[in-house]
């Protein structure tokens, strides 16, 4: 149960720091393009990397830890961050062709879903 509550409370406040880092990013930059989005994205997968690596080679967290800071706070912060950690455990096996599928496939995939659901919820509402 401590792991459930670890990554419920990372999770609320890596949406915060989401909310709060896109905002400011998109008022210094402008909302043309989401640089908000893209700077969490790379920022959540920058600190996943040092976050495991951290973990796996000094810091010895017990899972509590563990979950609320990679699946809750970063996980809350940006999906992108345990999007780019699978990829690199794929390359990390030596699986680059399965890791470059997956790469096309997610991004295919998640912008097709994207547009089902907004066709899906037109011809709903239609």
């Amino acid at each position: 149960m401590q792991v459930v509550i670890a990554v419920a409370v990372g999770g609320a406040l890596g949406s915060l720091a989401r909310y709060f880092l896109a905002t400011w990013v998109a008022r210094w930059l402008g909302s043309g393009f989401p640089f908000g989005t893209l700077a969490v994205n790379v920022l959540g997968s920058f600190v996943m990397g040092v976050l495991v690596e951290l973990m796996a080679l000094r810091w010895g967290v017990g899972p509590v830890v563990r979950a609320f800071m990679t699946v809750g706070f970063l996980g809350g912060f940006t999906t992108f961050s345990a999007f780019s950690l699978d990829v690199a455990l794929l390359v990390g096996r030596g699986t680059p062709a399965l890791a470059a599928g997956y790469v096309a496939a997610s991004v295919v995939a998640s912008i097709a879903g994207l547009f089902a659901g907004i066709l899906l919820l037109r011809a709903v509402l239609a």
